[in-house]
């Protein structure tokens, strides 16, 4: 049963990224709810075998008590079927952040959640390139290309993800195949990118890439410029097959910082902040960010402070903001390669969360729930852990990376 349980994790670490392109409707859904169901079966019978639970560090208490929140939001909410649906959306997305807890136990564990993410990043990376070659004539024009049922802003958000990670494998993997999978995401993710024109995207693509060269060099700064010598030059090359059209769109970021109105965000956070003045404290429900906004049906906040701010008001954004706070300290109790590479992800994070509305998103808890993970592990097997993300070559003996059940 724990086997079965730690594959299921894998499986679905793999297919978050990329769970949109693959959905069968309801009241299946798509390829990471599916897993989840899955996992979420194979994780009740096994804590009833073991007859106990770990004990919740401060990320599960505070996940749980905003789980909790938005529960009872319902009590207030202005749109009881929304709210009640979104109840569901917060318990599948942020299980994973209990599970992770319960079932990754050692470095390996971790190691094989990273591989499997990295993965998940590839494929989605694939299928966005895909997308691009296949187009016809007619569509050539378009100036946006994403995986089938994704949108371009969480395909790039995604693809930002497995940058400093995949890196992260690249210095600490032992097997060349492996490794050269991880460098060769890079290019390849950048590409699929620029593909989806996704200005945040790109910016918080190029924090990642920076990131990414940070750990590079902090491994071996011999090694790393030869490595960035290679991505220069393919990068170069990528550059010359994205459509004219895509590059023109990244090309407006400074105009739209500057003075422009963020594509329409503006707007929204204006009409946010107004909404939240009528209900400061506890805000209009799980949800509610449309209706209270007065916004199109189908809109979203664009911020995800925004949108906690007016569904959860002041006292769901402090549950909120103290969860991403677990998050940092979490980050901070690892050291090295792991920490430059965590941290540089949840960065992204950080600069993707102004631009959407991330608080719904299973990757948004799958990061976190890793990131609490390696927290926890820099404390219980700390020179295990150091030593397995070290980059030096050496790793530990199997009985301690993978102990035997």
């Amino acid at each position: 049963m724990e086997r079965l349980t730690e594959i299921l994790l894998m499986l679905y670490a793999f297919a978050v990224p990329w769970e949109y392109a693959f959905d069968l409707g309801e009241p299946v859904g798509n390829a990471a709810r599916i897993v989840g169901v899955l996992l979420l079966l194979a994780v009740v019978p096994l804590m009833l075998l073991r007859r106990q639970m770990r004990a919740p560090g401060a990320m599960q208490w505070l996940v749980l008590a905003l789980g909790i929140y938005f529960s009872c939001s319902y009590l207030w909410t202005i749109d009881p079927q929304t709210t009640l649906d979104k109840m569901r959306a917060y318990f599948q997305v942020m299980m994973v952040v209990w599970i992770a807890w319960e079932v990754a136990e050692t470095p390996g564990h971790l190691r094989w959640l990273l591989r499997a993410f990295v993965g998940g990043c590839w494929v989605l990376a694939g299928l966005t390139v895909l997308s691009y070659l296949s187009a016809g004539a007619p569509e050539i024009e378009r100036i946006r290309f994403v995986a089938e049922g994704m949108d371009p802003n969480d395909v790039a958000r995604f693809l930002d993800f497995g940058f400093p990670l995949a890196t992260l494998l690249f210095a600490t993997e032992e097997q060349w195949l492996v490794r050269l999978l991880a460098i060769g995401y890079v290019p390849v993710g950048l590409m699929a990118v620029l593909l989806t024109a996704s200005r945040g995207g790109f910016s918080a693509g190029l924090a990642a890439l920076l990131g990414s060269a940070i750990l590079l060099v902090s491994w071996r700064p011999r090694a790393a410029s030869a490595v960035f010598a290679g991505l220069t030059v393919t990068a170069g090359a990528i550059f010359l097959f994205i459509p004219g059209e895509s590059l023109a769109r990244l090309a407006t970021i400074p105009q739209e910082v500057g003075g422009g109105d963020l594509n329409d965000r503006l707007n929204i956070w204006r009409a946010g902040w107004h909404a939240f003045a009528g209900a400061p404290w506890w805000g209009y429900g799980a949800g509610t960010y449309t209706t209270a906004a007065g916004l199109a049906p189908g809109d979203t906040a664009h911020n995800t402070v925004m949108a906690v701010l007016v569904t959860g008001g002041v006292a769901g954004l402090t549950i909120f903001v103290a969860t991403v706070v677990a998050a940092v300290w979490a980050v901070a109790r690892t050291t090295g390669l792991l920490r430059i590479a965590l941290g540089t992800a949840l960065a992204v994070w950080g600069i993707t969360s102004m631009v959407g509305s991330v608080e719904e998103n299973r990757t948004t808890w799958l990061l976190f729930g890793v990131i609490a993970v390696a927290g926890r592990l820099a404390v219980e097997r700390s020179a295990v852990l150091a030593r397995a993300f070290s980059g030096t070559g050496s790793e530990e003996p199997a009985a301690q990376l993978y102990p035997v059940r």
